[in-house]
């Protein structure tokens, strides 16, 4: 038998899980996911690596070391095509991928051939800035960012990067505006009066008229400060129109260049052969107003990021060890070797997997495991790395790897970002086949106009060009990005952060939706949710549970807090008189800690509280009806807690995580939009046992690994499209390898970073107003797109006419642009 799991790869050493073919399982929810969905292996998609371990992780070849790195500048699926052949056409670089969504490559490559500083160096070109992510994540930290991704973008390069936006806008919109007098006192006036035989215009006749000193001094000027504009606040633009034209895949950019650098050469054409249809202002304009929009653009997403500032994180950088003498040191973890044992006190975090040398120890491993409630650890158990010690201290000696179970989810995660391509804009789909067509129209008319009617080939050139100004849909650069900013300003607004533009289509899309439980479809604080007991009693265990400090002690002694009257106010001592039991002023004589619950002594009388094991294995009676309690209570990650006193169990406390608000529309809503709801959890499946009662539910998956999410995710994305929704740790990986990721703001940073979607106010009901959003935010695209065609409308009209000339195609761009700028504008959601 495999001493992997059949469903996740993960290492196990022995299984009482079994499918026929002998295979074995690490847990009985990977066995579940197994036998519900099926044994094939899923096709591969477009996230995948072409090869991958059984959790799907991709790995390089044995010699060969992997680098992760930063990418500011992506923007789009050509920007991933061109870096992944940037980096695989270096020598020693065996593979790459590269996702715009996540702004992150990854390079697979020999360390001794190519360095991760020459990748670096390589890849950071044509306005591009690469580094490694972890040079990026230290940079930033003064930038107060608690998520990797929030740390990155707020970066030193980063900020630069972003400043140096601003500034081509704000300098193309300077020095346009300078540039534009002369054609609103003088130039626009004139073409008016060719055309309206006016008296107020009339000292505009002639106006204008270049002679050859003067077509000198005006083609100098605006020669060079309209090329300044056009390199300088255009230049995002042009380097995209070049990659498109490198990679042979058409976009925006390229549109919006063909415009731009058309109306820069016809205007010289026009100066020196002594004409005053001069188009430098419809360089300038078109070149500002779409730098414009992408600034916008960014600074939306900018205040998107600026919202994770608050979430937690789940890493540990430094770590206290323990030596034989008694003495402790503080370290950084990447010094820690194996064998060395760590100090780990109560509220702190495990730095690195090992094994508890010492007991009395509870641990809460919900970041990692998903379960909701704490564990007992005993000398000898495993410790996973990031769990946090609640009650006690612990002695962890190093595994040998060195390493925690938050290391390797990080970079699985990093592994899955890098794998997710973006999918191609609605734009840039049309501008692929805008593109042939404009420049097919424009060659067929400058060659109908030399064969036909003999013009010259300067002509005719002039001729083909004047088609590309009024027929290439330039706008559709500028109705993007406005488009873009005002989804994702809307959603920002409703508590929901979206960093991608993409994710309105792929939410669209979505055939499956995953919810984790503990944290995501419930609050994932323990709280007392029913009490049934004499006072009394609940006064002397409220007393006892605050000498204790686990999640389920702190939910008791929190609730009947100030009934005891007591001043006992949590001192953690384990002397048995120094503190207040009861409200007659009896005093805590002893106080024990077992395994699975409590003991102690006030005044005279003994108390017990647990679980029956507890209850079975130090003598005391349970009657039938507590038990039958206790057996109800189990569901929907709830704790029955048994209290007696002097033998005998007298009363029952149900402590748990309760539902979310919301949540059983939300899943509602989602079963009648015709979509699948899956609940997948590391919790047993005694706390899963009220969801398989909801009608909108499919399917529900307990106990369940991190790893084996993963590859739950994958079996389920093998027949469509798959959300997945949560909020620790734990669930990162998969968040990351799901088509969709949305984390709940309250979750873990790693979540955060791995999730296409955030939504920061705990609300589950968001998740289905962003399934509102991206309908509407998808019929909002459409119109922009359709309405930048108007300004080709208008332009192709008046060159019909005979009437094409700067002022005319200054009508056009204020009426398209304003018009998309106005539907811009609307509300998505009423």
């Amino acid at each position: 038998m495999s001493n992997e799991c059949s469903l996740c790869g993960r290492s196990i050493q022995s299984s009482s899980f079994e499918a026929p073919g002998e295979r074995a399982f690490c847990s009985s929810g990977c066995h579940d996911v197994y036998a519900t969905l099926g044994v094939a292996d899923p096709p591969d998609v477009d996230r995948s690596t072409p090869e991958r371990t059984p959790d799907g992780h991709g790995l390089p070849d044995s010699d060969d070391s992997r680098t992760f790195l930063r990418i500011d500048g992506m923007y789009s699926a050509t920007c991933e095509a061109y870096l992944e052949s940037l980096a695989e056409n270096r020598a020693g670089v065996t593979a790459a991928e590269a996702s715009y969504v996540t702004e992150t490559i990854r390079v697979d490559h020999d360390p001794g051939t190519v360095s991760k500083g020459a990748l670096r160096d390589a890849l950071s070109t044509l306005g591009y800035t690469a580094y490694l992510r972890d040079d990026a994540s230290t940079e930033a930290d003064t930038a107060g960012g608690t998520t990797r991704r929030s740390r990155e973008m707020g970066g030193i390069r980063k900020r630069r990067d972003d400043q140096l936006l601003g500034m081509r806008y704000s300098l193309g919109f300077l020095f346009g505006a300078f540039l534009l007098v002369p054609y609103v006192a003088i130039l626009y006036p004139a073409h008016l009066a060719s055309i309206f035989d006016w008296q107020a215009l009339a000292i505009f006749e002639g106006a204008f008229q270049l002679n050859s000193e003067g077509a000198f001094v005006f083609l100098r000027l605006y020669f060079v400060m309209t090329g300044l504009i056009l390199v300088f606040t255009g230049l995002p633009v042009l380097r995209g129109a070049y990659i498109s034209l490198k990679m042979r895949r058409p976009n925006t950019d390229l549109l919006v260049a063909i415009t731009a650098v058309s109306a820069y050469l016809y205007s010289t054409a026009a100066v020196v052969l002594g004409q005053n249809d001069i188009f430098y202002d419809l360089a300038i304009v078109v070149t500002a107003a779409v730098t414009a929009s992408v600034f916008y653009e960014s600074s939306i997403k900018q205040r998107a990021l600026d919202r994770l500032t608050e979430l937690t994180i789940s890493q540990v950088e430094r770590a206290r060890t323990y030596d034989s003498d008694g003495t402790t040191r503080d370290v950084r973890v990447e010094d820690l070797e194996a064998g060395d044992v760590v100090l780990v006190r109560r509220g702190e975090r495990v730095p690195v997997d090992g094994e508890l040398v010492e007991d009395g120890c509870t641990v809460d491993e919900a970041i990692v495991t998903g379960e909701s409630l704490p564990v007992s650890k005993r000398a000898g158990d495993d410790v996973i790395g990031g769990s946090i010690v609640t009650d006690g201290a612990a002695l962890v000696r190093v595994g040998p790897d060195v390493t925690s179970s938050i290391d390797r989810i990080t970079t699985a995660v990093r592994d899955l970002q890098s794998a997710t391509h973006g999918v191609q804009r609605h734009a840039d789909r049309l501008a692929s086949y805008a593109v042939f067509v404009v420049a097919g129209a424009a060659v067929a008319v400058g060659g109908v106009g030399a064969l036909a009617f003999g013009m010259g080939p300067a002509d005719a050139v002039r001729l083909a060009l004047v088609v590309l100004l009024a027929g290439s849909p330039w706008a559709l650069g500028l109705a993007t990005p406005l488009s873009v900013a005002k989804s994702l300003s809307s959603a920002l607004r409703r508590g929901i952060i979206i960093f991608d533009e993409t994710v309105f289509e792929r939410l669209r899309e979505v055939d499956v939706v995953v919810f984790d439980k503990t944290g995501t479809l419930t609050t994932g604080e323990m709280e007392v949710i029913e009490a049934d007991a004499p006072p009394e009693l609940l006064d002397a265990v409220a007393a006892l549970e605050r000498r204790a400090s686990h999640p389920a002690a702190n939910a008791i002694a929190t609730a009947f807090a100030g009934r005891d009257g007591g001043d006992d106010t949590g001192d953690q001592s384990d002397s048995a008189d120094d503190a207040t039991g009861t409200e007659g002023g009896d005093r805590i004589r002893e106080f024990t800690t077992h395994r699975s619950g409590i003991e102690g002594v006030i005044g005279d009388t003994s108390y017990l509280v647990g679980n029956l094991d507890l209850f079975a294995e130090r003598g005391w009676t349970v009657d039938d009806d507590i038990r039958s309690r206790v057996a109800d209570a189990r569901g929907f990650g709830q704790l029955p807690v048994v209290i007696g006193r002097d033998g005998t169990a007298e009363g029952l406390i149900v402590v748990g995580d309760e539902p979310r608000d919301g949540w059983d529309d939300t899943v509602s809503r989602l079963g009648e939009r015709g979509t699948e709801v899956v609940v997948l959890t590391g919790d047993d499946e005694e706390a899963t046992d009220f969801f398989k009662r909801h009608d909108a539910v499919t399917h529900v998956f307990a106990t369940v690994p991190p790893e084996g999410k993963t590859a739950t995710i994958r079996r389920l994305g093998s027949d469509g499209r798959v959300a997945m929704v949560g909020d620790g740790t734990n669930d990162a990986p998969a968040l990351a390898a799901a088509d969709l990721g949305i984390s709940l703001g309250g979750g873990t940073a790693l979540a955060a970073d791995a999730a296409d979607i955030a939504i920061v106010d705990n609300d589950i009901r968001s998740v289905e107003t962003a399934f509102d959003l991206a309908g509407a935010a998808r019929r909002r695209v459409k119109q922009n797109n359709l309405l930048a065609f108007s300004y080709n409308g208008i332009a192709l009209a008046a060159l019909a006419v005979g009437f094409f000339n700067p002022l005319t195609a200054a009508a056009a761009v204020i009426a398209g642009g304003g018009v998309i700028a106005a539907n811009t504008r609307r509300k998505l959601l009423g």
